[in-house]
């Protein structure tokens, strides 16, 4: 059995590192006040961002390894797995963690426009990297929200604040997603940004009511490609398949309604299964784990 650190709250990870605990719905890390720790692999409930100077090798999120390089950003997503399993050996890293409960932005502005960050997903395996200045804008939000935790005593006033700082240090890092972006190949890259899309429109359109998950054949079509030279792009791009990538952000979608407390059942219906163990079956198939056992039960 591996050896797993579930963090279902920001402040799990907070104590396995021994950092102080601030607040119970966000938790701000500075590595470099911290004595050497161990590594972890760890189950996240919340969102998070690392903010490294270096980080070390062989990262995993998911099933993928994340090419993390100096000086960037990995972001971490509820319902996934990352990190470095616990091998006994201490390291000491340089730079911050700043992780927080999706309860933190429930019903927020921010919660609502969550899917414009898509450096959060699964299918993105790469660290932002970032600029010196960026570096500097980015540290001193995460040392100025840092403050505000220490100086005030938990309010909505001071919810409010942090949401703030956190829109703000988010759109940052999807600047330089988008820099990022623009330099690698635009081919393969824009026509999943462009899948990916169109998955979460069809998904907040409610279509999946009426018409069941969304078919290889209906995204070629409503991206302007034959069914076999989509599926052909979509392969050099990620070495997968069209069908598997639709059914990777349906996996996604399910995690986020389990955990938000909707039973197997009305997680089966929400997303268009016509049958719960349909949709046991697939979650079982690409995650390996079932939705009783993912939840832990």
């Amino acid at each position: 059995m591996r050896n797993i650190l579930k963090v279902d709250t920001p402040n799990d990870y907070a104590r396995f590192v021994e950092a102080p605990v601030l607040h119970p719905l966000i938790s701000i890390i500075h590595y470099d006040e911290l004595a050497p720790f161990r590594h972890s692999l760890n189950n996240y409930g919340v969102y998070g961002l690392f903010i490294q100077r270096q980080f070390p090798l062989n990262l995993s999120y998911g099933m993928k390894t994340i090419e993390a390089s100096d000086g960037s950003i990995i972001a971490v997503e509820p319902g996934q797995i990352g990190g470095l399993e616990d091998n006994g050996e201490r390291i000491s890293l340089s730079g911050w963690v700043l992780l927080w409960s999706p309860e933190l932005m429930h019903g927020s502005e921010l919660e609502r426009q969550l899917d414009r960050y898509p450096f959060f997903s699964y299918f993105f395996s790469d660290s932002l990297p970032m600029e010196p200045d960026e570096w500097l804008s980015i540290t001193q939000l995460v040392a100025q929200m840092r403050q505000e935790l220490i100086s005030h005593d938990d309010s909505p006033s001071l919810r409010n604040i942090l949401l703030g700082y956190l829109r703000l240090i988010l759109e940052y890092c999807n600047r330089i997603y988008l820099r990022q972006l623009s330099v690698e190949d635009k081919t393969g890259n824009d026509l999943l940004k462009r899948f990916l899309n169109l998955l979460q429109q069809y998904f907040r359109e409610n279509r999946q009511l009426t018409h069941g998950l969304p078919t290889v054949a209906y995204c070629a079509s409503e991206l302007a490609y034959s069914p076999r030279y989509f599926g052909d792009i979509v392969h050099r791009a990620t070495g997968g398949t069209a069908i598997g990538f639709i059914h990777n952000y349906v996996t996604g979608q399910a995690k986020s309604l389990l955990m938000n407390g909707h039973n197997i059942s009305e997680t089966s219906r929400l997303l268009g299964f016509d049958y719960p163990h349909h949709f046991t079956r697939l979650f079982k198939r690409t995650t390996g784990l079932t939705p009783s056992k993912f939840l832990g039960k």
